[in-house]
């Protein structure tokens, strides 16, 4: 094994540089710092510890929330020549043994366990009987009581620092602002001086934010335009929500399968299998799906409903577009998703001060979604990251929202919810304002109020408009109640005495479905080569029970389209070629591409 970084960078994983600052932080982890790394989806973070555990004698321990994510790690490792194995609930007694025996032995480069696992005393026990080259804490905002994914045994990992305090801990995430980053260092007793803070913009994604109008059409037409053969993911808030839709999207030509945790753990493997293993295929999913998924090529990411917070939001649209090329997010919203988030919110078992920052990081994630202005410059505002200018890639960038004086209507809409007595949830408020003369209104005599029939020169989706972007703007606020009844605030007063004009986007009537062209290659002459590289690519994948990125991502392939080897020599040039591939591969490969 050769010994210095770069060395294994080049020969061992085939890339001929490091990115960013991907040096700064495997050299900083190779002196034996305690570091924390926040860095984009698809920024070669698993290189910023897989590097150090091979520098640094002993074994890297990784610690990894997901089976799914530690198989696919370790089959990836494997096909690299690295001696790599996980411990976990899939393996039998004698095979968990073996292992431990091999850890003992110093016959494993990399060990990938599950917090609940290492919490274990005989795990400890084995520890410290290992020669130890690092501790990996992956998808390290799952520490933070904050972030937008706790796991409550990653809590106990402080028990690394108490018992191993000379083995160098390094935590990693794609997500985490100020106050999880700091939490993270607290609880894992992380260095000040090695934070690596490598931003969170993802420039490649392009994200669309649309108000649901017949969110199941929406989604057709979005496949439809442009998306056909590629992977996606589409997230929905419910078991039911999932499985409705999946079948919808089966029943009009898509290969959409289903992902939820009230499926059989078998059931979900296969799908997951398929889903990684298959091209275009889409995996439709709660968020129980997705955390540390490796596979480079999915197209776009779809939300169905919208995310709590905008963590998760960014954590999930993120898991598009990981080998960098051009990639989607789309999010469909409506006021119900706000009332149902809120109910969620205020019915958990967290304390007031828990509940509360939920609410305000609910606020933040519809702030984003009623904007007007670029959605990535708030984006990464919200994790202390300033864009100097509008992006040039989100909906607002692209087609410009227009505004409307909304001063009457607002006054309109705030003298209602004050008449019916601030006890009523949106819906209510717009059937007095329309004048409807349903039981509801009737029963509460809110057909006698002055604010009766006074809204009916505007539609029901025009008046939703407004009070979701007034509770977005702060002058209305949704009750701690949880049963989305309006409330005024301070902040309503000016506008009701006529003191403030208030402009508000305009409701969107596009039915115009969002339309991006996928590019595969950069010239028609060049998809025979292409289909013919990825034909064999899963043939091999097929051979050696592994997804077909695992072989070589398409980025890869396009080297080679690009570069055109002839020989092993020009062949190792290709970005993510190593040693071990190319004797693997390289012979096939090049056969392939000498008949082009």
């Amino acid at each position: 094994m050769n010994h210095t970084p770069l060395d294994i960078l080049q020969h061992t994983f085939g890339y001929g540089s490091f990115r960013d600052r991907q040096a700064d932080i495997v050299n900083a982890v190779c002196q034996g710092k305690n570091a924390l790394v926040v860095m984009p989806t698809g920024g070669g973070k698993s290189l910023c510890y897989q590097i150090p555990a091979l520098v640094r004698p002993g074994i890297g321990i990784v610690i990894s929330p997901l089976i799914a994510l530690m198989q696919d790690q370790v089959n990836a490792l494997k096909e690299l020549g690295i001696r790599a194995c996980f411990l976990n609930s899939t393996l039998s007694f004698p095979e968990v043994q073996q292992i431990e025996r091999d850890m003992v032995s110093g016959g494993v480069d990399l060990v990938y366990i599950a917090p609940e696992r290492l919490n274990k005393q005989r795990t400890i026990d084995l520890l410290a009987r290992v020669d130890i080259a690092l501790f990996a804490i992956d998808e390290a905002h799952c520490v933070a009581q904050w972030g937008h994914d706790f796991r409550v045994d990653y809590l106990r990992l402080d028990i690394l620092a108490q018992y191993f305090p000379s083995v160098p801990r390094v935590a990693l995430t794609a997500t985490a602002d100020s106050r999880t980053q700091e939490e993270i260092a607290s609880r894992l007793t992380l260095d000040q001086d090695a934070w690596f803070i490598c931003g969170f913009d993802r420039p490649n994604i392009q994200y669309h934010i649309r108000q649901k109008k017949q969110a199941k059409k929406q989604l057709i037409d979005f496949i439809r335009n442009g998306f056909e053969s590629c992977a996606g993911i589409v997230y929905c808030l419910s078991r039911k929500r999932v499985e409705d839709i999946a079948q919808w999207m089966q029943q009009h030509g898509v290969r959409a399968l289903p992902y939820h945790a009230g499926m059989s753990h078998q059931l979900r493997q296969q799908h997951q299998n398929i889903f990684l293993r298959e091209e275009g295929v889409v995996i439709v999913a709660t968020i129980a799906f997705g955390m540390g998924i490796d596979k480079p090529n999915v197209r776009y990411v779809v939300h169905m409903d919208m995310p709590k917070s905008l963590e998760a939001y960014y954590q999930e649209t993120g898991r598009a577009g990981r080998d960098g090329d051009p990639s989607t997010g789309v999010l469909f919203y409506g006021m119900e998703d706000v009332v149902k988030l809120s109910q969620m919110a205020e019915n958990s078992e967290g304390d007031e001060t828990f509940k509360r920052h939920e609410q305000q990081r609910l606020n933040a994630m519809l702030g984003l979604c009623e904007m007007i202005t670029c959605r990535r410059q708030a984006l990464l505002r919200y994790f202390g990251e300033q864009l100097e200018e509008p992006c040039g890639n989100c909906d607002n960038c692209l087609i410009k929202p227009k505004t409307w004086d909304a001063t009457e209507a607002v006054q309109k809409a705030l003298s209602c919810v004050y008449r019916t007595e601030q006890r009523f949830g949106a819906a209510h408020v717009i059937d007095v304002l329309r004048g409807s003369d349903n039981a509801k209104v009737k029963q509460f005599g809110h057909d006698r109020l002055s604010t009766y029939d006074i809204g009916s020169d505007m539609s029901v989706d025009a008046w939703r408009t407004v009070f979701r972007q007034l509770v977005v703007m702060g002058h209305l606020q949704l009750s701690s109640s949880g049963y989305g009844n309006l409330m005024l605030t301070e902040k309503c007063r000016g506008i009701l005495r006529g003191k403030e004009k208030i402009y508000l986007r305009e409701e969107d009537k596009s039915t115009k479905a969002i339309k991006r062209k996928v590019k595969t290659v950069a010239s028609p002459d060049d998809m025979p080569l292409w289909n013919a590289l990825r034909a064999l690519r899963k043939e091999l994948a097929d051979e050696h029970g592994v997804p077909p990125y695992i072989v070589f991502n398409d980025a890869t392939l396009k080297d080679m389209i690009q570069l055109r080897p002839r020989t092993k020599t020009e062949f190792l040039v290709v970005n993510g070629v190593g040693d071990k591939k190319l004797e693997q591969f390289g012979a096939e490969f090049l056969a392939v591409i000498s008949e082009y």
